[in-house]
């Protein structure tokens, strides 16, 4: 079982349309966490130059063995220089939060038989909770263990 997220469709939701049942944080937005991740994922670049990472003045954003970025919260002052230094758009400064979420895939609330609470509060079903399998014509790919993301993944050249 694992979570099916519409990238897309998720991005164009306002943040406080779907809910988040983590615990240590009653007003986290999980949802942005969830974003962030696949964004720089799947959707990234991976430019061989990173403008991003270095435009970044506190050394937040680290471009990893396997190319995708990350970022580190506790350094992240919001400042957004890796948003106007992207060169394709992708970083969208919404969904880089100052006040980091978490997002734990419920796995304490599946534990119990509960289905996660954002699948549950989705709208029209862009977070969803079920047995999925990854399927690239479809656009399904896997982002970490418990984590499916429906998206147009960037195949092309590094810039």
């Amino acid at each position: 079982m694992k979570l099916l997220i519409d990238l897309e469709a998720l991005r164009r939701l306002p943040p406080e349309t779907v809910e988040c049942s983590y615990r240590d944080h009653p007003a986290n937005r999980g949802m942005a966490a969830l974003i962030e991740l696949s964004t720089f994922a799947l959707i990234c670049r991976r430019c061989e130059q990173a403008p991003c990472v270095a435009s970044c003045p506190q050394d937040a954003l680290e471009k990893q063995a396997d190319e995708i970025v990350k970022r580190y919260v506790l350094r992240c002052s919001n400042c957004y220089s890796c948003a106007a230094a992207c060169p394709f758009g992708i970083i969208v400064p919404e969904y880089i939060p100052l006040k980091t979420s978490v997002c734990d895939f419920c796995l304490a609330r599946l534990d119990n038989g509960a289905s996660p609470l954002c699948a549950l509060s989705a709208p029209a079903g862009e977070i969803r909770y079920g047995d999925f399998a990854a399927d690239e014509e479809a656009g399904i790919f896997p982002v970490g263990d418990n984590l499916l993301v429906r998206a147009e993944k960037w195949m092309g050249e590094k810039t």
